[in-house]
């Protein structure tokens, strides 16, 4: 997979960051929920894992968190559905943050005031939004609870340096 999404003719032709005046998508722009909140937003940034065939001294270091031989690799993807960034070869083993934090040394571009949208794998810091610690965001968990989910107008999602 390493080959596949780091070399032509995929990452040349599909792979692009955004710059720092790119343009707020139209889904957002319309939808009062979102456009207030997530007009910097340039996408969404996971991890994601692939099988992989690793040598027998560097298995233990590719395996992930359920004991499957992995690589990590960690995508940037804009609100249209495409790719901005692909950064792979990481073991299994390896934590999204600490793909994170070495994507920033390397090449990650993130222009100043924009951020990405990012799970609580993610560090808190000035280029990622990341849920609150301790609050309840998937729909599943509020019906084990018993509680609706309210959303309220005045909501300010603030972004932590």
């Amino acid at each position: 997979m390493l080959m596949v999404f780091s070399s032509p003719p995929f990452y040349p032709t599909t792979v692009e960051l955004p710059l720092e005046n790119s343009r707020v998508i139209q889904y957002i722009k319309d939808n009062p929920k979102f456009f207030p909140f997530f007009k910097d937003a340039l996408g969404a940034i996971d991890g994601t894992h692939f099988p992989a065939t690793v040598s027998a001294k560097d298995r233990q270091r590719a395996r992930d968190r359920k004991g499957l031989v992995t690589q990590n690799c960690l995508a940037a993807c804009a609100f249209d559905l495409k790719f901005v960034y692909i950064f792979s070869g990481w073991e299994g083993s390896t934590s999204d943050s600490t793909m994170y934090n070495d994507s920033r040394i390397q090449d990650l571009a993130i222009p100043p005031g924009r951020y990405y949208l990012a799970d609580a794998g993610f560090p808190t810091c000035e280029g990622l939004l990341v849920p609150f610690r301790g609050i309840r965001y998937h729909l599943a968990e509020w019906g084990r609870a018993s509680l609706r989910y309210v959303l309220f107008k005045f909501a300010v999602f603030p972004i932590l340096s």
